[in-house]
């Protein structure tokens, strides 16, 4: 699927997966911890913010800044989360300035660009970042680049891909991370995820 298919799909698919969605869960919670780090009243980006329910409505004390590439998935988060500054965007050139942000949240979103894009992601990611900012982020498990049809029981197809947890790992440390840490937390559709929460070298 090329970018202009995803968008498609996103939009069609942002009511019925926002709906699937449990806004609360071990992995949501993952963003108090972030914030745990950061300083008062940080600025963090959201990248693959959808609706806005899981990562930017648990940053009403921070200037928060979502970006997705549909344009509905925005539309159901300017209604959810009004204070957040939303753009359209794709994250492998985000519309923002270099040293703008305290932190990047990822929740499910890096691996539906192909793998092949996932170094510029990730530099994206630390251009955006200030020095010394957190990325805290799913990661991919196994290697993989598949279409699903008919996702979630929707009707639509969806890309997922990821190079793998160590090619990952790898990718961030290129772009100039320090791994804090990485585990395995419960995701909002009901199996387990990893996350990573990495720094950029000040």
């Amino acid at each position: 699927m090329d970018r202009n298919a995803i968008r498609e799909a996103w939009d069609d698919l942002a009511a019925p997966y926002a709906e699937m969605r449990d806004p609360d869960g071990e992995d949501a919670a993952l963003i108090d911890e972030l914030l745990d780090q950061l300083p008062a009243h940080p600025r963090v980006l959201d990248v693959g913010c959808g609706d806005g329910m899981r990562t930017l409505a648990r940053l009403d004390e921070a200037d928060a800044v979502g970006v997705d590439i549909s344009r509905r998935q925005l539309q159901l988060a300017r209604s959810n989360v009004p204070w957040a500054r939303l753009l359209q965007g794709d994250m492998t050139a985000l519309p923002l300035a270099a040293d703008d942000v305290d932190a990047v949240t990822a929740y499910h979103a890096v691996f539906h660009v192909p793998r092949a894009d996932h170094r510029a992601v990730y530099e994206e990611f630390a251009r955006v970042l200030r020095p010394g900012g957190y990325v805290l982020s799913t990661l991919g498990g196994g290697r993989y680049e598949q279409v699903r049809s008919n996702w979630l029981g929707t009707g639509r197809s969806m890309l997922f891909s990821t190079p793998g947890k160590r090619a990952t790992l790898s990718l961030l440390r290129d772009a100039g991370f320090e791994i804090v840490w990485d585990r395995v937390v419960d995701d909002p559709l009901g199996s387990s995820t990893s996350f990573v929460l990495a720094r950029l070298s000040a």
